[in-house]
C-alpha cells in the first residue's frame, strides 16, 4: 500500500496532509509513504523531518507514481495523479457543489474521490471531521484578526487616567467556529454575545459566559439540518432574525460571521443597511468571505471600508495556523483510514455509513448521491 502526499499547489494554500506524526503511523500500518519535496515547507515541516519519520521525499510525479492512496487538503487536478494506480483512493477538501468539473475530471480519471468535508457528524467520525478540526482554529484565528483590526482594546481597564470599556462582540452562528470565537474574544476580556438559528445551542452560549440573543416564538427557530449541519431558516424567521439584529448589531465593535450550509452559497446575515447603523471604526470578520460571504459587500482576503466599517475574511483563515492547522488535519485523516484499515488485505475497507457519504467517484463515475445526474456549471 503506497500512500502519496503532494505539495499544496492552489493559491493561499500553506497547509500539508501529513506530518511526521502521522506518516509514522501510516507506515506502523505497513503503508509506504512518499512525499514531495517540499511539501511541508509552508507548515513548519522540513523534507528531513519526513526522512526521519521513515517517508521517502521525491518529485511530484514519482510520489504519485503507484499510489494506492493520495492525501491532499486542497483536491490536486487529476492530471498531476496520472500515475497513481487505477482506482486510488484521494482524500481531501474537494469542494464537490461548486466544483463539480473537477469532481467529473476525478470520475473520468478512475480516481475514487473521497470528499472529507463531506464527513458526516456521528459520534464515531467525530476524530476524523475536517471541517470542525480547522473550523475550531478559524473560530480562534478570527478573533484575533479581528482585534488586530480594531483600534481599540478588548478588555476593560480601569488607569489613573480613567477607564476604557470593554469592546463588544457578537458571533453570529455557534457551531464548532463560533464557539472557539465566544471562547477566545471571552479570554480576550470582551463583552459577548452570540446567535444561531438552533435554539439548542443557548445553553452552550451561557456555558461560555457569553450572551445568547435569539428571536422566541417563531417559525424556523430550530434550524437543525441532516447530520448536525445547520439548515436554511425559514422566511418567517429570516424577517425576525433581521428585525432583532438590526437592533442588536448597532451597538456592537466586532461581528463575526460563521453560517455555512453545506452545497448552497453561505447566507447573508448583515447587511449594507444593518452595517451603516455600526458605529465608525468597527470590525465585522465573515469567516465564509470564500462562500460569497454572510456580509454584503465583503470580499475574500480584502480587508474593505463600508460606511466606516472595517469588512474583512480570509479564504483560508485556518490555513494562518499552518502547523497547528496541519497537524489536526493529518490527523483527521490518519483516524479515517486507520479506522477502516483492514490488517489481512493490508488496505482500508470503507463501510457504507461513511464511505457513501463521501464518496464521490469510483468506477469511472460520479456516484453520490446529491451529485449523480446534475450536469457541471456552464
Amino acid at each position: 500500500m503506497r500512500i502519496a502526499v503532494l505539495r499544496e499547489r492552489a493559491e493561499r494554500e500553506s497547509r500539508v496532509a501529513l506530518t511526521p506524526e502521522t506518516a509514522r503511523k501510516f507506515i506502523a500500518l505497513g503503508a509506504d509513504v512518499a512525499v514531495e519535496a517540499g511539501a511541508g515547507q509552508n507548515a513548519a515541516i522540513s523534507d528531513a523531518d519526513y526522512v526521519e519519520a521513515g517517508a521517502s521525499v521525491t518529485s511530484r510525479a514519482q510520489a504519485a507514481e503507484g499510489a494506492d492512496i493520495v492525501l491532499a487538503v486542497q483536491a490536486p487536478p487529476p492530471d498531476d495523479l496520472q500515475g497513481a494506480k487505477p482506482g486510488a483512493m484521494v482524500a481531501a477538501i474537494f469542494d464537490p457543489f461548486g466544483r463539480q468539473d473537477r469532481v467529473q475530471g476525478y470520475a473520468t480519471a478512475g480516481l475514487e474521490a473521497l470528499a472529507m468535508e463531506l464527513m458526516p457528524r456521528i459520534t464515531r467520525a467525530q476524530s476524523m471531521d475536517v471541517l470542525s478540526s480547522q473550523s475550531n482554529l478559524a473560530g480562534y484565528k478570527s478573533v484575533l484578526l479581528a482585534a488586530n483590526a480594531y483600534g481599540r482594546a478588548f478588555p476593560m481597564m480601569m488607569t489613573a487616567a480613567g477607564t476604557v470599556s470593554a469592546a463588544r462582540v457578537f458571533i453570529m452562528g455557534v457551531g464548532v467556529a463560533g464557539l472557539q470565537a465566544i471562547a477566545t474574544a471571552r479570554r480576550l476580556g470582551a463583552q459577548v454575545s452570540a446567535t444561531d438559528v438552533r435554539s439548542a445551542t443557548r445553553e452552550q452560549i451561557q456555558s461560555l459566559g457569553a450572551k445568547p440573543v435569539f428571536v422566541e416564538n417563531v417559525e424556523g427557530i430550530e434550524g437543525e439540518g441532516s447530520g448536525g449541519y445547520a439548515s436554511e431558516m425559514s422566511e418567517e424567521y429570516r424577517a425576525a432574525q433581521a428585525e432583532l439584529v438590526s437592533s442588536h448589531i448597532a451597538r456592537q465593535d466586532i461581528v463575526i460571521t460563521t453560517a455555512l450550509i453545506p452545497g448552497r452559497p453561505a447566507p447573508r446575515l448583515i447587511s449594507d443597511s444593518q452595517i451603516a447603523s455600526m458605529k465608525a471604526g468597527s470590525v465585522i470578520y465573515d469567516l465564509a468571505a470564500a462562500q460569497g460571504g454572510n456580509v454584503e459587500g465583503s470580499r475574500a482576503d480584502e480587508a474593505v471600508t463600508i460606511h466606516g466599517v472595517t469588512v474583512i475574511g480570509h479564504a483560508n483563515t485556518a490555513g494562518l495556523l499552518a502547523a497547528d492547522a496541519s497537524a489536526l488535519y493529518a490527523r483527521n485523516l490518519f483516524n479515517f483510514f486507520s479506522a477502516f484499515w483492514d490488517e489481512e488485505s493490508g488496505r482500508p475497507q470503507l463501510d457504507e455509513e461513511i464511505g457513501d457519504a463521501i464518496r464521490l467517484t469510483r468506477g469511472g463515475a460520479v456516484v453520490h448521491p446529491q451529485l449523480v445526474g446534475q450536469s457541471p456549471p456552464d
